[in-house]
């Protein structure tokens, strides 16, 4: 069941790797992330080395609990501060020959070896190697014995520009990993290391990547063993001349590298150094700049003189961008105070526009506010016009209607005065001079003709205002009202208003036509302003405006 579960774990995280190694532009971000957050890091391994110094202070100098103790602030040093790490391991060699523990103190000295040729300290590390023994080495010590002698050789063939010193300590590098191969068992996990390192010397970069497969899905990422083993996969595809793979395993690395709080910042610098090849100047700069402090605080002299040159020349190509930004930037700058200029002109002469228009607003506004007097004034006038238009409208409509009676009236006359004058000429062909005589003496027949004319007259009249009678009487008191007889249509009072109605306002033209004296109207008009329920002085204009 368990190696059902490696199998599918490992074909996960293959899969997994298929698919980000397309997305490098997203791992640098992440990267960028992680750079700025690396103090975060750094305290959690601080918080760690404070612990255990303050355990070392609580025990006794010369024991085997204080080199335990010791041995763990070095492994936290191993990998963030080389003088730290060196000083702790030197402890331990001192403690280890009080205690006359040559095991322990060998041990230590392997370790120091390792630290040294790491680090670029290959004199020191064979120095330290040669006070070992072989022939007094504890069998437990064989396999790091081994091991230290296999890295030390391989490290200084690795930085070593002489071709035959190169083969030689490749020989002897060989040699000691071929021998701790034999040692170990075939599933240790520093044995498939060695393997997949002499596959890659061997430049068989195919098998050398599936071994890295199996051991990469076995570490944790943000690991220092994850980050070794990716920078190792990185290496492989430098071999194969792989660019992108060989950036993004580095970026992997890296990323392990800080979230692991390490400052020996290898893969960092070798990825800055193949982004400022790909033309990434800016990030490049910021890498290297950030790999050379780390490395200033892990203070080893090998990483100090493997980026400096890396550094310089990232160094030199940042300022040259540097300075054709700021050409351009001056260039900008000169285009920008130009436009500015510009736009101050195109400001100036836009407010005095702006001030010239707000005064023709001002004089717009003032036309306006004229305007809309006028406007008012007009719309009094044809209120006036329309009032006046009405009125003619109906003195019109009075002129027609009686017009028209005056001709039926005229007409009727003649018809009358026609019949008088044939029953005048009878009378008197036939000698009746006595009836004649009193025919005309009696006034009968004017009477008749007047209370005619007086109904022709009521009759027209209340046939253009029909409501005359009613409106009239709620001018008055309403115990003073008119009270009509049943066969009257207007009486006296009613017919001198109603003169005064269709605009006959002369007492003496009204008293003409009722065949009444002057005084008479002037009575019959007081007597009714006296009944009236409104203002004496507004009574006959508010009859003037029945309707």
């Amino acid at each position: 069941m368990g190696k059902r579960y490696r199998i599918i774990l490992f074909l996960f995280f293959t899969a997994n790797m298929v698919f980000a190694e397309s997305n490098l532009d997203s791992l640098l971000v992440n990267l960028d992330q992680t750079i700025l957050q690396h103090e975060i890091y750094k305290d959690r391994r601080e918080a760690r080395i404070r612990e255990l110094k303050g355990k070392a202070t609580k025990t006794a100098p010369n024991s085997i609990a204080a080199y335990q103790l010791n041995d763990s602030i070095y492994r936290e040093y191993k990998s963030y501060m080389c003088d730290s790490a060196v000083l702790y391991l030197t402890k331990n060699i001192r403690i280890a020959r009080n205690l006359r523990d040559q095991e322990r103190e060998y041990k230590s000295k392997l370790l120091l070896a390792s630290l040294h040729a790491a680090t670029g300290m290959y004199q020191e590390a064979i120095d330290v190697l040669e006070e070992v023994r072989r022939e007094d080495l504890p069998a437990s010590l064989t396999r790091d014995y081994y091991a230290c002698k296999e890295q030390v050789y391989r490290e200084i063939s690795g930085n070593s520009r002489d071709p035959q010193s190169i083969r030689r300590y490749e020989d002897k590098s060989f040699v000691y990993r071929d021998s701790l191969a034999m040692m170990l068992p075939e599933d240790a996990g520093k044995r498939v290391e060695l393997q997949e390192l002499a596959l890659r010397a061997d430049g068989c970069t195919d098998e050398a990547l599936r071994i890295n497969d199996t051991r990469l899905a076995k570490i944790p990422f943000g690991t220092p063993e994850y980050a070794l083993t990716s920078y190792q996969r990185a290496m492989i595809y430098r071999q194969k001349k792989d660019r992108e793979k060989e950036k993004y395993y580095l970026a992997l690395s890296s990323l392990s590298d800080i979230q692991s709080a390490i400052t020996d910042h290898a893969s960092l610098w070798m990825l800055a150094d193949l982004l400022l090849k790909d033309g990434d100047i800016e990030r490049a700069y910021h890498y290297i700049r950030f790999s050379w402090d780390e490395t200033n605080r892990f203070r080893a002299r090998s990483r100090s003189w493997q980026s400096a040159d890396i550094l310089s020349l990232i160094d030199k190509n940042y300022q040259a961008t540097i300075e054709g930004k700021n050409r351009i930037l001056v260039t900008y700058l000169t285009l920008i105070s130009v436009l500015t200029l510009l736009l101050i002109s195109a400001i100036v002469y836009i407010y005095r526009q702006m001030k010239r228009l707000a005064e023709a607003r001002n004089h717009l506004q003032e036309t306006n506010e004229q305007l809309k007097v006028l406007n008012g004034e007009l719309y009094q006038m044809n209120d006036r016009l329309q009032s006046a238009n009405l009125e003619l409208s109906e003195s019109n409509r009075i002129k027609e209607e009686y017009i028209g009676r005056f001709m039926s009236l005229c007409s009727s006359y003649i018809d009358k005065l026609d019949g008088y004058r044939r029953m005048v000429y009878k009378m008197v062909s036939s000698g009746q001079i006595g009836e004649l005589v009193k025919v005309t003496r009696s006034s009968k027949g004017l009477e008749a003709e007047l209370n005619a004319l007086y109904k022709n007259f009521d009759t027209a009249f209340l046939h253009l205002f029909p409501n005359f009678v009613t409106q009239f009487n709620s001018l008055l008191l309403e115990d003073e009202q008119v009270v009509l007889k049943r066969d009257e249509l207007l009486n006296t009072e009613l017919r001198i208003f109603a003169l005064i109605r269709l605009g006959i306002n002369d007492s003496s033209q009204i008293a003409e036509f009722l065949r009444y004296s002057v005084n008479t109207i002037y009575n019959y008009r007081a007597k009714v302003k006296n009944k009236a329920c409104v203002s004496r002085d507004d009574f006959e204009n508010l009859v003037r405006e029945i309707h």
